[in-house]
């Protein structure tokens, strides 16, 4: 099984206690405790990240802290991934080397299509029971970005970006990324232009980077040897879905193996292909209901179920009420966190500054 952990620099609560973040109370907020971020292992649970950024989310008010984060994180303080990428010797090998290794660092997946003149960059967490924290999300965006600019030294801007949220702080993100924005999006997607990927770095060092090449494809290797078949179907059906039912003879075809001989291992790991396609189309359906505007047969479509009654059927069946009924619970829950982030003094400061 895929390792559970995400590892998070010591540095983090220093840094978010220099742009204004009550960081004490965060962590009783996301309930976790500050001995997870004492080296020189510091890590959390994806449940416990994605609860500690909603907590900044929820507590701060600070709107572009994720921005902020991204944009000014030091070279030092990337990941191996990253550090990689860094001293490749273009943006396209960049992007080859984080979505190559991302997953030696923490579970989650980076997926990369480029067509029609573009490179759209997602990055998909595969432990996740819903969608990223908006926050996370600028500051991954504003990262790549940001590792972009600094090594080609240019002031490379996106196509566009394309959030799963609401239209929210529209302003400030067109001005952060320098480009247009689209709200209420299938998937959170960093779309480049594709002449963007033949960009030369300045910071290319192929010796470094045949060094590190050689330890992350060791640990590479050594995370095959754990990682199971559930985990790869998981992934791949993660990328497929898309408004068609991802059949067994694609995945396989995506994996490099017969629909026969996937079968067989799905098998011998004690599951099958419609538990795994049922468990993404049910973690995909929970974050399109939470997160966009799609109606519910638009959702229907997009998870590829061929009629809506089909999609409702299955929706009791994982969730025991109608998807309907599931997003008016959870778009309540979430106006009722917001509305309680709101009475604190910095947050009443913020909206009214907005």
């Amino acid at each position: 099984m895929t390792a559970d952990v995400v590892p998070v620099p010591s540095s983090l609560l220093q840094r978010l206690a220099t742009v204004g973040v009550d960081v004490e109370r965060v962590l009783r907020h996301a309930n976790v405790a500050r001995s997870r971020f004492e080296s020189p292992r510091a890590h959390l649970t994806t449940r416990e990240f994605f609860a500690f950024w909603r907590a900044i989310e929820e507590t701060s008010g600070i709107r572009d802290v994720g921005l902020r984060l991204g944009g000014e994180i030091s070279p030092h303080q990337y990941n191996v991934a990253f550090v990689a990428a860094l001293h490749s010797p273009n943006l396209a090998e960049a992007l080859e080397k984080i979505a190559r290794y991302k997953r030696i660092v923490c579970p989650e997946d980076v997926a990369i299509d480029i067509a029609r003149g573009e490179a759209r960059v997602r990055f998909v967490w595969l432990l996740a029971e819903g969608p990223a924290p908006t926050s996370l999300v600028d500051g991954t965006f504003s990262g790549v970005i940001e590792l972009a600019r600094r090594a080609t030294g240019k002031a490379i801007k996106p196509k566009r970006i394309e959030l799963r949220r609401k239209r929210a702080d529209e302003a400030m993100l067109v001005r952060h990324f320098g480009c247009e924005v689209r709200f209420s999006a299938r998937d959170d997607v960093l779309v480049l232009h594709e002449s963007s990927l033949a960009e030369p770095f300045m910071t290319h060092n192929a010796e470094l980077l045949a060094v590190l090449v050689q330890g992350l494809e060791a640990a590479l290797g050594m995370g095959a040897t754990v990682r199971s078949i559930a985990d790869d179907v998981r992934s791949v059906l993660g990328r497929r879905i898309s408004g068609e039912r991802p059949n067994v003879d694609k995945v396989a075809k995506d994996l490099g193996m017969s629909a026969r001989t996937l079968q067989r291992r799905l098998e011998e790991a004690g599951t099958n292909y419609q538990s795994l396609l049922d468990d993404v189309r049910r973690q995909a359906a929970r974050r399109l209901l939470a997160s966009t505007a799609f109606d519910v047969g638009e959702v229907a479509f997009l998870l590829g179920f061929e009629e809506l009654n089909s999609f409702t059927r299955a929706f009791r069946a994982w969730e025991g009420t109608t998807p309907a009924r599931w997003r008016a619970s959870a778009t309540s829950l979430a106006a009722s966190s917001h509305s309680r982030a709101l009475r604190t003094p910095q947050a009443r400061r913020n909206a009214m500054s907005r």
